[in-house]
């Protein structure tokens, strides 16, 4: 005889996830209106009449999945926002990190969107893979650094120093302001650069790249 599937909330039972597959509880332990609807489920789990709940793996299974659950949605909300590269656990997305001193420091694929980076000091670190994404890096210092497949999308690149910096491959597409930046020595090769960005480069580009030998103006497809 086939039972009726119960839609029932097994935590509202409050079943200690300690219980084994042959562990038992008297239905004392349960509130009294919650005996009956109790009853209805041990009739489904084949303890019809018997003042012993013999709770199954699959009841115990259940519950430490909802408890599970529920205890990812309690989880810190700022572990979302944790940086996706190496550097500890420190935060570093859609934070104010004015001023900060990351010189020198291995942050590849860090995570810096959204972020405040007013003269954050980034020389000679390496962000292979960073984002940007948004980012406000008016004034920053990202001179020698290896910026290869950065994400600048949207990001304020104002009196930047990119002097000698690696951009090869970084995205810069969306509204991108290199506008007063210092790009002496940096390799632009492969940069989907606007015409209006490149046109602008093109101005105020100089000197060679000391690490990939490129200079400036060939990396950006100056005329």
């Amino acid at each position: 005889m086939a039972f009726p599937i119960l839609n029932v909330s097994l935590s509202s039972f409050k079943i200690p996830l300690s219980l084994s597959h042959n562990s038992c509880t008297t239905l004392s332990s349960y509130p009294a209106p919650q005996v009956q609807l109790v009853k209805k489920v041990l009739e489904v789990q084949g303890c019809r009449r018997n003042p012993i709940v013999c709770l199954g793996e699959s009841v115990s299974k259940a519950s430490l999945l909802a408890l599970v659950s529920a205890s990812l949605l309690f989880a810190d909300p700022a572990l979302a926002f944790k940086g996706g590269g190496p550097y500890g656990q420190e935060v570093t997305r859609g934070q104010d990190l004015t001023g900060k001193d990351f010189s020198g420091k291995t942050l590849i694929k860090q995570d810096f969107k959204t972020s405040i980076l007013r003269q954050t000091n980034f020389k000679g670190a390496k962000l292979l893979g960073a984002s940007f994404f948004d980012a406000d890096l008016t004034g920053a210092d990202l001179s020698d650094t290896d910026l290869r497949g950065v994400d600048f999308s949207l990001a304020n690149v104002t009196k930047v120093n990119l002097s000698n910096a690696i951009l090869e491959g970084a995205l810069v597409t969306g509204n991108t302001s290199f506008k007063g930046s210092n790009i002496t020595g940096a390799d632009f090769t492969d940069v989907p650069l606007r015409d209006d960005q490149r046109e602008y480069l093109c101005k105020v580009a100089d000197g060679v790249n000391p690490t990939t030998g490129n200079p400036t103006r060939d990396t950006l497809l100056c005329k």
